[in-house]
């Protein structure tokens, strides 16, 4: 694996039972990029960010991250990177502040270090006056804050963000898409995004991937995705690559149920005339 890049995968596969989840995966991720995995729920998203994070092992094919190997470095790939899952867990009879503390200790930062971090995340998240509340009375928007701010406490070199702005307000969304900025841009982090937003993509992202059944269809910038497949926008071309026939089945099924309905009504109204004579 080539140590300019900072995830590289070669043909990473998944397989969950027969459920192939993932199918030969390559990835060419340059340092101090922000990458952006698009695709329907069930494409195998998910399932990528966490081959990459070591959390599940995977089927067959290899991947290095940050230069450390999938397969025989996995502790190390963890002690470097950032990962905010799409349905973080927290422990709700904690404090914000000991939460933070806990997943500082977890990495082994010093104490002070820890207690550094822990406040100017708090503060930069607008947390401030609740860090001493319990989770479990937390929103699920300030609960996706604290989440963040642990996928971030290690300063790690490489994050992986599963939805990000998941259950966020549009202000607190646009905290975590200027951070994110910033910290590609002012910090050389390289970012890994999964998400449903199109536009968040198209704004933070220097690479897009789009990736349909476990399958990476297309890869490059969104313009070159836009002008490849002759789409007017994202979007267009997002529908054109993942199968925009499926809207035209569905609206088709609403069509033939509205015929059925007319006829029923039509057969309906002849039964009740014929009655009324």
């Amino acid at each position: 694996m080539t140590e300019s890049y900072a995830i590289v995968s070669d043909h990473l596969t998944k397989k969950f039972g027969k459920i192939l989840a993932v199918n030969k995966l390559n990835l060419k991720i340059p340092y101090g990029k922000t990458y952006g995995l698009l695709g329907p729920n069930g494409a195998g998203k998910t399932t990528t960010v966490r081959m990459l994070n070591a959390i599940i092992s995977k089927t067959s094919g290899n991947a290095s991250v940050g230069g450390y190997d999938l397969l025989s470095q996995n502790e190390d790939i963890r002690r470097i990177c950032g990962f905010l899952p799409e349905s973080p867990g927290l422990y709700s009879k904690l404090t914000a502040k000991e939460f933070l503390e806990f997943i500082g200790e977890l990495y082994y930062l010093p104490k002070d270090v820890i207690s550094t971090r822990v406040e100017e995340l708090i503060e930069l998240f607008d947390l401030e006056g609740r860090e001493n509340d319990l989770l479990e009375g937390y929103s699920r928007g300030m609960k996706q804050k604290v989440c963040i701010c642990a996928a971030l406490i290690q300063d790690p070199q490489i994050i992986f963000l599963d939805e990000p702005t998941s259950n966020l307000d549009p202000a607190a969304a646009r905290v975590v898409k200027n951070l994110i900025s910033e910290l590609a841009r002012k910090a050389d982090k390289t970012i890994f995004i999964c998400t449903h937003l199109l536009d968040s993509a198209e704004e933070l992202c220097d690479i897009i991937g789009i990736i349909v059944d476990g399958n990476l269809e297309i890869e490059g910038t969104s313009r070159e995705i836009i002008e490849s497949v002759g789409a007017k926008n994202l979007e267009d071309a997002y529908l054109k690559i993942t199968g925009a026939s499926h809207i035209d089945d569905l609206l088709a099924w609403r069509e033939e149920i509205s015929v059925e309905n007319e006829i029923h009504t039509k057969k309906q109204k002849k039964k009740y005339s014929k009655v009324s004579r």
